[in-house]
């Protein structure tokens, strides 16, 4: 169930992905937004923090950008135990892989125990895209159709704002319609439900498809927290051990977004130290 909380709460533990940090069309007011009004005594980074393929082509980083990163640090050292685990577009970072730095520690996958004792094994997922795996040159080129599909999302969403209409993902939109795009998603979630079972975990967390979703595949819990591209959901793990998908990408956003991004220094210093 997707739901938007509008108070500040407190959970067992968040997960979030696909930040994709270094591109324009990072959803950082509202990512900042979600970290201010929640707490958790653990957080999972699931992959695609940084897009480092992005940053390669063009170089894009804003305060805001600077203020994420200061904000799950600052969570960090107040004590929430913070798990960063790098996928295909940050896979940079996996030389760092069982380091661990203060209260951050950055894994390729691990196993997250619910407060029921479940286990839930959580990765990226990108190893079981055989996109991703065997055709590199492949998924950078879908990585550009991406891109363009979110700045015509753009033009579209900007007429409909006009007419005073919700907000629509043309990006899933074509998810659901086109044939190849379902059977890719379809076999990812088998996929990772396998991998789920081979460890004998209840379920699985992910992320990599940028589709949120909460539902049993084959007798195993499949979880995925979406984005913070387009979705800008989270999941969270709440103290009885229930999952629930907060979806961000509310009304408010827009007004949320221009007020940030008025980039004067006294909105800079109260996001940094929200």
């Amino acid at each position: 169930m997707l739901t938007t909380p509008t108070t500040t709460r407190t959970y067992r533990a968040i997960f979030i992905s696909d930040i994709h940090l270094g591109t324009r069309r990072a959803q950082t007011a509202a990512l900042l937004d979600f970290l201010r009004t929640t707490e958790s005594d653990q957080l999972y980074i699931v992959g695609d923090f940084i897009d480092n393929w992005a940053l390669r082509k063009a170089w894009h980083w804003d305060q805001f950008h600077n203020d994420v990163v200061q904000k799950l640090l600052r969570k960090a050292r107040k004590g929430t135990k913070l798990v960063y685990i790098p996928g295909n577009h940050d896979e940079n970072f996996r030389n760092f892989v069982n380091l661990r730095f203060g209260r951050v520690a950055v894994l390729e996958e691990t196993v997250h125990v619910t407060s029921s004792g479940k286990r839930y094994l959580v990765l990226h997922g990108d190893k079981f895209d055989g996109v991703v795996r065997f055709a590199p040159w492949l998924a950078k080129l879908g990585d550009t159709a991406y891109e363009i599909s979110m700045e015509l999302n753009k033009a579209v969403n900007g007429v409909r704002r006009l007419f005073r209409m919700p907000y629509w993902s043309l990006s899933a939109y074509l998810k659901n319609r086109v044939k190849r795009a379902v059977e890719f998603i379809s076999h990812f979630e088998e996929a990772v439900v396998r991998e789920a079972r081979s460890r004998d975990c209840e379920g699985v967390i992910c992320g990599h498809i940028h589709t949120p979703d909460d539902r049993m595949i084959d007798g195993i819990h499949y979880l995925n927290d979406g984005d913070w591209v387009e979705s800008c959901t989270a999941l969270v793990e709440h103290r009885d051990g229930r999952f629930e998908i907060l979806n961000w990408n509310s009304p408010r956003l827009p007004h949320i977004t221009e007020e940030r991004h008025a980039h004067s220094d006294r909105d800079r210093r109260l996001v940094a130290a929200g």
